[in-house]
């Protein structure tokens, strides 16, 4: 059992209803919620005085702040964590937002990626929030690779799968670079790619490289190693990820320091920053996670929270994620089941065009 969780099971009743009217009137409003109102929501009959000292006592125990000299209290993101975890209402899934959803992807004449586009825009548009779509790696095997010299400082590495789809990966080279040496390279890596995977072929590539390098021109080697950096997407995770809706993330933000902590998240949001990484870290198991505010290192700074959702191929295996940037105070208990709705709809069409 965990902090929050011993707190929660320790609280009487009263505690318990004052905490969470407190959370579900900030969430609701975005201000902080005073004894006086409480107690006229309250289920049992008491005075404004021992609301208040109810309060004191969340306060204490870390769940709740006074943001000002008011006696109205917000949840701190301990609180929220709390309040997630413990008491949390999921809602059910509204026809309206399954609706949107599904529509979204109706159409099965263009690529994956428009496809992703268009749920990402729904997703933005239903939950009021930023939409994070993170799209699967191709995963076909390789029939065929080519280094490509662009300039002195810009070189292509394509690959071409057995399915047809053809992606070109731009990276720098190594200097000095001569088209024999390119063509060392490409030979010595179809030597080995054809049948593999990106993620297979970078594996016997980084062995085969250290036990053959007396065979292989110094050039050659170090294209070959120059381009195996950028073969799982580690210069192109960016193109990866798809984000809508960053101005909805201005709605609610009034106050100038809000402003800039947003305009912070749409600096790392612009950059794609760190976020790829970290939808990654869905692939350690299924279901939604709820990330808030200070609890990653993407949010620390800007009073953000993540719904995300990891979705799967035909065989269960996670491909990718879909989630959700908002404010603390969004509404977790509709916004959990979109999210994973949504995933389960991308998982769907993943699989369908396998």
């Amino acid at each position: 059992m965990n902090e929050t969780s011993q707190i929660l099971s320790e609280m009487n009743d009263r505690s318990r209803e004052v905490f969470r009217r407190v959370v579900e009137g900030y969430l609701a409003t975005g201000e902080p919620v005073g004894s006086r109102s409480l107690t006229r929501n309250l289920s049992e009959q008491v005075s404004a005085a021992t609301v208040r000292n109810v309060m004191q006592d969340l306060e204490y125990l870390g769940l709740l702040d006074s943001p000002h000299v008011s006696a109205g209290r917000v949840p701190t993101t301990m609180g929220l964590r709390m309040f997630v975890d413990g008491l949390l209402e999921v809602s059910e899934l509204g026809e309206d937002d399954k609706t949107q959803l599904e529509s979204s992807l109706q159409s099965n004449s263009d690529s994956v990626t428009n496809a992703l586009d268009r749920v990402g825009k729904a997703l933005s548009g239903i939950t009021h929030g930023a939409s994070l779509v993170l799209a699967p790696k191709h995963e076909a095997p390789i029939k065929h690779v080519e280094f490509v010299s662009l300039s002195v400082e810009k070189a292509l590495v394509v690959l071409v799968f057995a399915d047809g789809h053809v992606e070109n990966r731009l990276f720098t080279p190594p200097p000095g670079l001569t088209p024999s040496a390119m063509r060392e390279a490409a030979n010595f890596v179809n030597a080995w790619a054809e049948g593999r995977t990106v993620s297979d072929l970078r594996a016997v590539m980084e062995q085969e490289v250290t036990h053959r390098r007396q065979e292989i021109d110094t050039l050659a080697q170090s294209l070959i190693e120059s381009g195996l950096a950028i073969w799982e997407d580690a210069g192109n995770r960016g193109e990866r990820l798809i984000v809508r809706g960053r101005a909805n993330l201005l709605d609610g933000a009034p106050e100038l320091a809000d402003l800039e902590r947003i305009k912070n998240l749409f600096d790392d949001l612009e950059r794609k920053r760190d976020i790829a990484e970290f939808l990654d870290l869905t692939d350690r198991g299924d279901g939604v996670r709820i990330f808030i505010g200070s609890e990653n290192k993407l949010f620390s700074l800007t009073g953000s929270s993540l719904v995300v959702s990891p979705y799967m191929n035909a065989e269960r295996k996670i491909i990718g994620a879909v989630g959700v940037i908002g404010p603390t105070r969004i509404n977790y208990g509709r916004i959990v089941p979109i999210v994973d709705y949504t995933a389960q709809l991308v998982g769907k069409l993943i699989s369908d065009r396998a």
